[in-house]
């Protein structure tokens, strides 16, 4: 997994976008590639109601340029001396992006992976669309980094398995994670899954392949299955959590709750989500 797209945005999560794309690319001696984002809004007036897509007064160069100087920037620092373990990691910037979810989600289709803001609710901060856009339109999965930079990324991982199709997914796209990580759990939280095969028949499919793995069943209580995921991969000190997105409809998701809006919302360590 060499090829890491990154849609930079000045906000609170710059730094932890660019250090889990760091960390990422540094396990497989990989290529990041950036570009200055700048989201579209969707204004409606009045008489005809006629949508308008605006970004703000147009992406500027200014705001280019200072996001380009702070991706070289990082870059630069972060580059291993050549006494550390860590595979060299190479960069570019794209300058040539066209603002909007609709460029970032087509351009991801050419990446192994996109790297993103957990999304919140804070206006200036990373968005839910942008995610969305990427896991339903480009057929790749993506890295959400949390809102602190982490240390570490893939060493410890816990797969968060419903027997869904998404979380298959998730993990088919993970692999190359999974043969480098030095502890992996497959957990399944009771009550939080749809029909489908186990946590054991999953780690043994995963032992053919060569990755050793324990698979946990726990019972949540009173909390729900996003609350015990996170509570139990805290609890393990996993340094990355790879799920499938979306089991439920976006639309249930929103109005009943659900795993993946929870995790979206309360995560504090890097996420690998597919769909």
């Amino acid at each position: 997994m060499k090829a890491i797209l990154v849609p930079l945005e000045q906000n609170d999560y710059t730094q932890s976008v660019l250090t889990c794309a760091h960390l990422f690319a540094g396990r497989f001696g990989g290529h990041i590639q950036g570009f200055a984002f700048f989201p579209m809004y969707e204004v409606y007036g009045f008489g005809d109601m006629t949508p308008l897509w605006v970004t703000e007064g147009r992406p500027s160069e200014e705001l280019a340029g200072e996001a380009r100087k702070i991706f070289d920037r990082f870059m630069r620092q972060e580059a291993p001396s050549a006494d550390t373990a860590v595979a060299p990691v190479s960069f570019s910037w794209l300058t040539d992006a066209d603002p909007g979810d609709i460029f970032v989600a087509s351009h991801a289709r050419v990446f192994d992976i996109t790297v993103l803001g957990r999304p919140g609710y804070d206006p200036s901060g990373p968005r839910s669309s942008t995610l969305e856009a990427v896991l339903f339109e480009s057929g790749r999965p993506c890295l959400i980094a949390p809102p602190a930079p982490p240390r570490e990324l893939g060493d410890n991982i816990v797969i968060a398995w419903n027997r869904s199709t998404e979380t298959a997914l998730a993990v088919a796209h993970a692999m190359p994670l999974l043969h480098q990580a030095k502890r992996v759990t497959i957990l399944t939280v009771e009550g939080g899954s749809v029909p489908g095969p186990s946590g054991d028949q999953l780690a043994n499919c995963l032992k053919l392949n060569g990755i050793e793995t324990q698979a946990v069943t726990v019972n949540p209580g009173k909390r729900t299955s996003g609350e015990m995921i996170l509570d139990y991969s805290a609890s393990v000190g996993a340094d990355l959590l790879i799920k499938g997105a979306y089991t439920q409809s976006r639309l249930r998701q929103m109005i009943f709750g659900g795993a993946t809006s929870h995790i979206l919302g309360n995560a504090t360590l890097p996420v690998f989500m597919a769909r």
